[in-house]
């Protein structure tokens, strides 16, 4: 239940608005149970006059009855409102909070996450958390509140009905919801990590379409999804069948609660008038089909219990997975150190470095680097050598296991992570582009860039091509995710946006990947050719020789 409470401080901004709603859903439900009880007295009374003849003064509950109807629908109006206005900035403040712990931990932080599960949390989770309000705070406290209201009211005209009406409300609003609780635990913790890995899968299945079928193994992969969805459908049903279960359990105790009523306060009748109140002991009839009522009415107070104790199970284990992200630490993501303005020149020392994913074997091992200001190196080796993760490594994502890397004169552990960040300018292997035009694209990393400073990075990655097939130049959109470039040009794109970064150090991961072999060789030799000063590292597994480079390294050989 940590998560939980955990959870439930997180409303601690918002709580004028819960205690609004609770407040309203108070009123409301007070007011739907004296409008049942009330008109109960009033029909019954009116009858009873109307056989002996009496009069009676009937606007002062007429009066009550309108009064108790405006108050219910309002106030059932005005408690979906701030609820529901509290649920969306508690959604809100969920999802900046989530992200903000999520994105200081990647790539270093995250390996054994599968991205699709990261996304099952920031929406699918977060968005399951948003009855914390409706389902869970609000109906536990305004029905208790309710019903601690009503049993008084009970208690001035007969204390026996008003103790087992206590009871029968214990059984309704503890015994169900810890009986529903107790059996719906399991179900409830499956449904939501089945719902989880549905999501994964179903990701892996659309972006993996190519190799499955290639391999002949998307029935294999239909056949698994398949199954995790049978488990989901069957963890759903079982909880739907605990709902229906709470549900059959209060109106059978509502029921009782009536018959108790009727059977405790009928003989009180006996001998009692159409009117009047409590006198004696002795109560008038209206007051025997009011208090009958008042008791049927009076479970709708803690009805929703049950299902929201259901729902409680998935709320835990929603919050419990978001948490267990928030509260990983990364030494990357947690340091706080030297937040200094980028220097102009940045040597770069690398000293017998090592580093492991979690327990497997080493990436790098025993490996160390010099690159001098202005230097342009190539750093050469095949796949898997631990290329890319040298700049993981580099700018800050994860931390070596051993050794040291010095950047500036200055440990990469003294450095501020988005200082150190600033340091490179770097194309990705993986050139990530984003809905927008091109020129946004290429300005990500120095939105001031002028004109001639972009025309200029274009000319060095060979863009001429691609400016020249787009209709609004520089402005043209270049859709979801750069999708209308190929792979080849998104990976210009990246080189072209790197180099266009004012940073010390430049840093290409496979520059020429995608391209041919003489367009790759072009790419290199404009690149070396434009870096006005700064210190360049390429890493490839393509051959460099007869390029300008001051040295070729090969990882894990010498030079």
């Amino acid at each position: 239940m940590r998560s939980l409470f955990h959870l439930l401080a997180l409303l601690k901004p918002y709580w004028l608005w819960v205690l609004a709603g609770i407040l309203l859903s108070l009123v409301t439900m007070v007011a739907n149970i004296a409008l049942m009880a009330t008109s109960g007295w009033f029909i019954t009374a009116m009858g009873l006059a109307g056989v002996a003849g009496a009069g009676m003064n009937y606007f002062s509950p007429a009066a009550l009855i309108r009064a108790c109807a405006i108050l219910r629908t309002g106030g059932r109006y005005l408690e979906r409102l701030v609820t529901h206005e509290a649920t969306f900035r508690l959604l809100a403040a969920l999802r900046r909070w989530f992200y903000d712990h999520l994105e200081p931990l990647a790539p270093g932080g995250l390996e054994a996450y599968h991205s699709g599960d990261l996304v099952a949390r920031l929406q699918g989770d977060i968005d399951r958390l948003q009855g914390v309000i409706t389902r869970v705070v609000t109906p536990i406290l305004a029905g208790g509140l309710a019903a601690a209201i009503c049993l008084v009211f009970v208690a001035r005209y007969d204390l026996r009905l008003a103790l087992v009406l206590a009871v029968l409300l214990a059984l309704a609003g503890l015994g169900l919801p810890l009986l529903v609780w107790i059996l719906g635990r399991e179900p409830g913790r499956a449904a939501v990590e089945s719902a989880a890995a549905l999501r994964v899968q179903a990701i892996d299945h659309v972006q993996g379409m190519a190799e499955l079928l290639a391999f002949s193994a998307d029935e294999n992969h239909r056949s698994h999804f398949l199954a995790e969805n049978r488990r989901w459908t069957k963890a759903k049903t079982a909880t739907a069948s605990l709902t229906y279960l709470g549900q059959a359990g209060s109106g059978l105790l509502a029921n009782l609660a009536l018959w108790s009523a009727l059977v405790l306060t009928l003989p009180l009748t006996m001998g009692g008038g159409a009117g009047g109140g409590a006198a004696g002991g002795i109560l008038a009839r209206p007051d025997v089909v009011m208090l009958a009522l008042l008791a049927m009415a009076l479970f709708e107070t803690v009805a929703p219990l049950p299902a929201a104790v259901l729902g409680l199970t998935d709320l835990v284990t929603s919050a419990r997975r978001l948490f267990a992200i928030a509260d990983l630490r990364s030494d990357s993501a947690r340091r706080e150190g030297l937040d200094a303005p980028t220097p102009d020149r940045c040597p770069l020392v690398l000293e017998r470095v090592r580093f492991t994913y979690n327990s497997g074997p080493p990436i790098l091992e025993d490996f160390s680097l010099t690159l001098e200001p202005g230097e342009r190196l190539a750093l050469v080796g095949s796949s898997g050598s631990g290329k890319s993760t040298l700049v993981a490594l580099l700018v800050g994502l994860c931390m070596p296991t051993a050794g040291r890397i010095i950047l500036a004169g200055r440990s990469a552990r003294d450095w501020n992570p988005e200082a150190q960040r600033r340091l490179f300018a770097v194309a990705p292997q993986d050139a990530r582009l984003f809905t927008g035009s091109l020129r946004e694209n290429l300005t990500l990393g120095h939105p001031d860039a002028g004109e001639e400073a972009i025309a200029r990075v274009c000319r060095t990655a060979l863009l001429e091509d691609v400016l020249a097939t787009l209709p609004e130049g520089l402005d043209t959109p270049i859709g979801a995710a750069g999708a209308t470039l190929s792979g080849g040009q998104a990976r210009r794109v990246g080189v072209a946006r790197a180099l266009l970064k004012p940073a010390p150090v430049v840093l290409l991961d496979e520059p020429t990947e995608g391209l041919d072999s003489a367009m790759g060789r072009e790419l290199l030799t404009r690149v070396l050719a434009d870096l006005e000063g700064r210190s360049l590292l390429v890493i490839t597994h393509d051959a460099v020789d007869g390029l300008e480079f001051d040295r070729v390294v090969e990882i894990g050989g010498r030079e």
